[in-house]
């Protein structure tokens, strides 16, 4: 038994949920196909496939051999193309995600930058407020802003950005200003969906503070919750790094400064089982650079 071989099938067969899919996909017979994956659990001595009329899905043992065999699949992959005359250099179409307006504010200003750096590569940024499946619409990168839920992916974390209290001056001259997160319950605030607003937390001067909101206004794009915050709706918590430039020139006005917002994580994701080839590392290292630790240090320098 070619193990190798065996391996390919079935992880192509697990991805594909179904032996005519991978038999195309691998340009083999229907009945070669079956065969490989019923040599390897002959060998292992497990069922790692159920089998019916309609579908294909992985057992328990599958499903554990499944995320080893990627692995050891991914590394002689790598190890092929970096022996490959060139393979170091950064090439190929580049799949990414990323929520909209981290895309326009961020992303935007930096691709031509980037696609100067790395001539061979050709990006494709899809930029959208969903969680976007990773394997299933086939990204080879997605950026993702908060906690990640699911620990079987692989994550970089890229930077931070703590949130801010703000509202315009003619909201606060008309309601007044809240002195503690206790008063916010007399405010008007506003949220965007996806996060948890039912109750806004702090890190004060005497510890963690948590406060129940009602929310007058939500909505699914950061964008239009800061200009609702502009025109003077409610108080919202946005990131430092949007709404620094409306606060530098007045048009927005930190709240309740010494109340520290909980910190936004931007994370840079990978399909479960799959290791950083040249041309996701380096837009990983690309976005370091601009956003990370370093970055942030430099631009408080020159602030």
């Amino acid at each position: 038994m070619n193990k190798l071989q065996a391996m390919e099938v079935f992880a192509k067969v697990a991805e594909t949920g179904s032996f005519t899919r991978a038999a195309e996909a691998m340009d083999l017979s229907r009945s070669a196909t079956s065969d490989h994956v019923a040599e390897l659990e002959r060998h292992l001595g497990v069922r790692l496939l159920n089998r019916t009329t309609r579908r294909v899905s992985l057992t328990s043992e599958g499903q554990v051999f499944l995320e080893r065999a990627r692995q050891v699949l991914d590394l002689i992959g790598l190890a092929e193309e970096e022996a490959s005359v060139g393979a170091l250099t950064p090439r190929g179409r580049l799949r990414v995600n990323a929520p909209v307006s981290f895309g326009q504010h961020y992303l935007a200003p930096l691709v031509s930058t980037f696609l100067a750096r790395y001539p061979e590569i050709e990006l494709e940024l899809v930029l959208t407020d969903r969680v976007v499946d990773l394997v299933e619409e086939g990204y080879d990168l997605v950026l993702r802003v908060g906690r990640l839920p699911d620990s079987s992916l692989i994550s970089r974390r890229i930077t931070t950005s703590r949130m801010v209290l703000c509202a315009s001056s003619a909201y606060l001259e008309q309601h007044g200003t809240p002195r503690h997160p206790a008063d916010l319950a007399r405010h008007a605030c506003l949220h965007l969906i996806g996060t948890a607003w039912q109750t806004w937390s702090f890190e004060g001067p005497d510890g963690a503070v948590s406060v129940p909101v009602t929310s007058r206004f939500t909505v699914n794009n950061v964008d239009v919750l800061m200009q609702a915050t502009l025109d003077g709706a409610g108080l919202c918590l946005l990131p430092l790094n949007l709404a620094q430039a409306a606060i530098r020139d007045g048009r927005l006005v930190e709240v309740m400064a010494e109340f520290r917002g909980r910190e936004l994580v931007l994370h840079a994701v990978q399909p479960p089982g799959h290791l950083p080839v040249p041309k996701t590392r380096a837009l990983i290292d690309f976005l370091t650079e601009h956003f990370g630790p370093r970055a942030q240090r430099n631009e408080a320098r020159e602030k």
